[in-house]
């Protein structure tokens, strides 16, 4: 639960935001050291070139760094549409409900137009008592933004905001810009650190600079490879963080695949079907957060197998393989029309 008194929320509110300042402060401090220290003071005048080279890469690359660090920090958290909410006589009921049995029940009524189809581990409809809502499939409450939040991945205090469907590929992006940032700074000023390192070049406060310069980076960078990576396979599995811990639990079994649609549909699924579009930190996620296309197929989610079934034993099915009657114009048809 938040704080309620005003000067506690302003302190946590200040403390959440370290994170940020301190990796704010560190790429504020690695632009100096590198252009400044490196480029214009260390780079000998001879080498305009190399100087001019240097330069021109290096600042593309900071600002897709900075502006994909800057929409993952500031995007808007993905809201539950107001439906998904129970009126105050459904909370009243479902809370004054004396078995859970029955507030299963109660919560299949108010979903039975709802577009969702995972469930609890108990096969109940999903439902967060803090925000009193249904929770759309892949949505998850985050104690620490206070609300549900749209196909949540995880809260990453670096950003100090949840990371989920509207900045999910901002954040993959901040990544991968962070981890080319880092490994392009260690890359041009190994030859520099060397020489500082080895006493064959100068001395003085710049030779500090460049050493640290190529440490930091070294070091994030390294940090980053894996994250990087372990995101990357994310993209292509279509999983967030939280289910690649726990698998999400549809009305046939939990799934760790359930949303898995092949890779290159995963990945447009997050980046978007324009390529213009890919390496840029602007929002182009299919969808809308609260519906998303599976790989399965519920087969008797109309009693369709109890259909089936009695179509069997009546004899007008012989084999489930081989059957042209009701079977091939109503079952294979409906599959077909959900598969699509």
């Amino acid at each position: 639960m938040a704080p309620t008194n005003p000067v506690v929320r302003c302190c946590c509110s200040a403390v959440k935001w370290g994170p940020v300042i301190f990796i704010t402060a560190v790429v504020c401090w690695s632009y100096y050291a590198y252009v400044i220290q490196m480029c214009i003071l260390t780079i000998p005048n001879t080498n305009i070139a190399e100087k001019v080279i240097y330069l021109i890469l290096y600042h593309p690359l900071l600002f897709m760094f900075a502006w994909s660090y800057w929409q993952t920090i500031f995007a808007q958290l993905g809201k539950v549409p107001k439906e998904f909410y129970l009126g105050k006589e459904d909370v009243e009921r479902f809370e004054a409900a004396g078995n859970e049995e029955l507030q299963r029940e109660i919560l299949a009524h108010i979903a039975r137009n709802l577009p969702v189809q995972t469930r609890t581990a108990s096969g109940a409809i999903r439902y967060c008592e803090k925000c009193k809502a249904i929770k759309p499939d892949r949505c998850h409450h985050c104690s620490m933004c206070s609300t549900c939040v749209l196909k949540m991945d995880h809260h990453c205090p670096w950003v100090n905001n949840c990371v989920g469907f509207t900045n999910y590929k901002f954040f993959v992006q901040f990544l991968g810009y962070a981890l080319i940032y880092c490994f392009y700074v260690a890359a041009t000023s190994l030859q520099y650190f060397i020489k500082f390192w080895t006493g064959g070049a100068g001395d003085g406060l710049g030779k500090f600079h460049i050493l640290f310069l190529f440490f930091v980076s070294i070091m994030f960078g390294l940090s980053l490879i894996s994250l990087f990576s372990y995101h990357l396979y994310l993209v292509m599995h279509n999983r967030s963080t939280l289910e690649s811990f726990r698998s999400p639990v549809f009305r046939s079994g939990p799934d760790k695949d359930g949303f898995g649609l092949g890779k290159k549909a995963n990945f447009i699924e997050i980046f978007g079907d324009s390529k213009k579009g890919w390496f840029l930190p602007i929002f182009s996620s299919m969808g809308d957060g609260v519906t998303y296309p599976t790989r399965n197929v519920d087969l008797d989610s109309d009693c369709l197998l109890a259909e089936r079934q009695r179509w069997m034993e009546e004899g007008e099915v012989d084999q489930p393989n081989g059957s042209t009657g009701p079977l091939e114009s109503s079952y294979d048809n409906k599959v077909a029309i959900n598969m699509a």
